[in-house]
């Protein structure tokens, strides 16, 4: 999928931090999406799940999916959480693996990082850790976790390629990568893909679904399951743009490869 975008990254940077700073700090604001429970209920999650992970999480969920079954996760795993926001994922996760397992959230926004700590921190969840960081440059060492997720993120960064290959590097082999995130149908228009706002909220910078296929297999992952989401955008500026270009979202599975 390549680099080179007709984007200011440090503009993008700056608006994408902006806007998930107002889904951390005010939730119920309009967004060009939807945020909270009932968004989350809509895309799959399990009531149960949510009333046992913390609502202040839960409130500025701001996902496109529901992943976290294709992740298989089990007891005394480690996972990553590749834009891990208010922790909402990552709690649920945490659940999956148990005391005996650990959950690792990256997130490059400072508020929503204080947010995700501080429920952790009243939510008795020891075995979470919370680290600012940019997911294209992983502040991690290779091999070391048996899932990533992320839900919402990748198609935020110009560079997916090497958040890719850094999700490869970070999974042992045989790991797991599941994750929910936007698609095209349609290459998009350099009108779109140049409008930071519609980056920010996770229409522009959204790559083809084939060419995501082919991203992950060039980072050595071997998708095993691709499904539709039932994830529709707010503004009617996002959903112009959705329906001139097919944007959808998708959750995917797929696996590092072991070594021959």
């Amino acid at each position: 999928m390549g680099a080179t975008t007709p984007i200011d990254e440090d503009e993008l940077t700056r608006q994408v931090q902006a806007m998930y700073r107002a889904v951390a700090e005010t939730p119920h604001e309009p967004f060009h999406f939807e945020t909270g429970r009932a968004l989350a209920e809509r895309l799959g999650y399990p009531p149960p799940l949510l009333d046992a992970v913390p609502a202040g999480a839960v409130e500025s969920f701001a996902g496109v999916g529901y992943a976290l079954d294709l992740a298989g996760l089990d007891v005394g795993e480690a996972v990553l959480d590749l834009g891990s926001g208010s922790g909402m994922d990552a709690f649920v996760a945490a659940l999956a693996v148990g005391p005996a397992g650990r959950v690792v959230g990256i997130d490059m926004t400072a508020e929503q990082l204080e947010k995700a700590e501080a429920l952790r921190a009243s939510g008795g969840f020891a075995h979470v850790v919370f680290e600012e960081g940019r997911i294209e440059a992983l502040p991690l060492d290779d091999a070391t976790f048996d899932a990533v997720v992320s839900n919402g993120v990748i198609n935020l960064t110009p560079d997916k390629d090497r958040v890719l290959a850094e999700a490869a590097r970070v999974l042992r082999p045989g790991g797991r990568l599941a994750i929910a995130d936007i698609v095209t149908e349609a290459p998009l228009a350099d009108a779109i893909v140049g409008d930071v706002d519609l980056w920010a909220s996770c229409i522009g910078g959204a790559p083809q679904r084939e060419a995501y296929r082919e991203a992950m297999a060039g980072a050595g992952l071997t998708v095993e399951v691709v499904r539709d989401n039932p994830y529709a955008f707010l503004s009617e500026q996002a959903r112009n743009a959705s329906a001139e270009y097919g944007v959808k979202s998708v959750s995917v599975r797929a696996s590092k490869r072991r070594a021959r």
